[in-house]
């Protein structure tokens, strides 16, 4: 028996697909549900100026993550995403409004 058959009787022995989740797209998810807040910040941080976007609720720390290393490449900074926040290095409030809001996401 090769692979081929082995797969063809796997095949034939699970339950009908008719139970198949349904797909939303991330941009509908996220303008729906949540609402982002936007946040400078240069206390505590050695002089430092950082922006500060909180409010994830419904978002996993994977979307989270890859939500951040879009936001640093489109606005050329660092940063980074931990405990359910992101944090951008420098003002990057007027440069990211619009781009959370082009995203599908509500920015207050």
């Amino acid at each position: 028996m090769d692979w081929t058959e082995a797969l063809g009787n796997l095949r034939d022995s699970l339950p009908d697909g008719d139970d198949a989740p349904e797909t939303v797209s991330e941009s509908q998810k996220n303008s729906s549900e949540e609402t982002l807040h936007i946040q400078f910040e240069r206390k505590g941080r050695a002089g430092k100026s950082a922006t500060i976007v909180y409010g994830f609720t419904t978002s996993t720390d994977e979307e989270i993550s890859a939500l951040a290393s879009r936001l640093k490449q489109s606005l050329g900074c660092g940063g980074s995403a931990r405990g359910g926040e992101i944090l951008l290095q420098g003002d990057r409030s007027t440069a990211l409004r619009p781009l959370l809001t082009s995203l599908g996401y509500k920015v207050k």
